[in-house]
């Protein structure tokens, strides 16, 4: 079975009304693949999801940036994953990095949150990724494959998982992993999934790269067999989005 390619746009902390409604209308208008080829996601900021979902043209999905780890309460600031089935919001994104490394969150942590997503009907971006540290001292295979297992040890079922690979080191930066460091992980990761869950869940689950995607180097990298698509940060933002969606076509080739 193909791996349909995956393309999903991270927002970050970005945006007013008026810049969503301008990207949306880029989005809505752009001519790219059908359905069956990519699966587009973006990924707006929390008080913006119900506008884009309104807006955003049927084949294109909404995701959140994060969820809350349990059933809501008094978790002041905290959004749970309830909340955004409620609204009708199909995917979260659990792991960035950036909460890995500005909030803390442990492995343990981001794989309870994941397990919860999943328990509830959300579909998951689950995010792994090395620092430049770990890259360095030749560890970056041990780092992924623990976050990882992580989360396997909480999930039994893998449907509705894509795996996201971000360097640490390439997020935001300008230096990007080449075609060949991105498909090393990638398929590193694919053969810790082959040996630790199944031979199965390794040839179906999606791993995405992130990492300073562009549309200068988004096809020399969806060339890659391991890379079933990408998780895009500043350029999700701008037009270069469509280039990167349209270069699921090289998986046709």
């Amino acid at each position: 079975m193909g791996r349909k390619f995956f393309v999903g746009g991270n927002w970050k902390c970005n945006g007013t009304t008026e810049e969503v409604k301008k990207i949306v209308t880029t989005l809505n208008e752009a001519k790219v693949p059908e359905e069956d080829v990519v699966e587009v996601v973006v990924s707006p900021p929390f008080v913006f999801l119900p506008l884009v979902k309104s807006l955003l043209r049927p084949d294109f999905h909404v995701s959140a940036q994060n969820c809350w780890v349990r059933k809501g309460g008094a978790y002041t600031g905290e959004v749970s994953a309830e909340m955004l089935v409620n609204l009708g919001i199909p995917w979260v994104i659990i792991g960035h990095s950036e909460r890995r490394q500005i909030l803390q969150e442990s492995n343990e942590f981001v794989g309870d949150k994941v397990a919860y997503a999943l328990s509830q009907g959300l579909k998951v971006i689950a995010c792994i990724g090395e620092t430049l540290e770990q890259r360095e001292a030749g560890t970056t295979t041990a780092v992924v494959a623990e976050q990882t297992k992580a989360i396997a040890d909480k999930i039994s079922n893998w449907d509705n998982v894509v795996l996201a690979y971000e360097p640490v080191w390439a997020i935001g930066t300008g230096k990007v992993a080449t075609p060949a460091q991105a498909q090393e992980v990638h398929a590193a990761l694919r053969k810790w999934v082959h040996d630790n869950v199944n031979a199965e869940v390794a040839a179906s689950v999606r791993i995405i790269y992130g990492g300073s995607v562009n549309g200068g180097n988004c096809k020399e990298l969806a060339e890659q067999p391991d890379v079933d698509g990408f998780l895009v940060g500043g350029a999700s933002l701008k037009p270069e989005f469509v280039d990167i969606i349209n270069s699921a076509t090289v998986k046709k080739n």
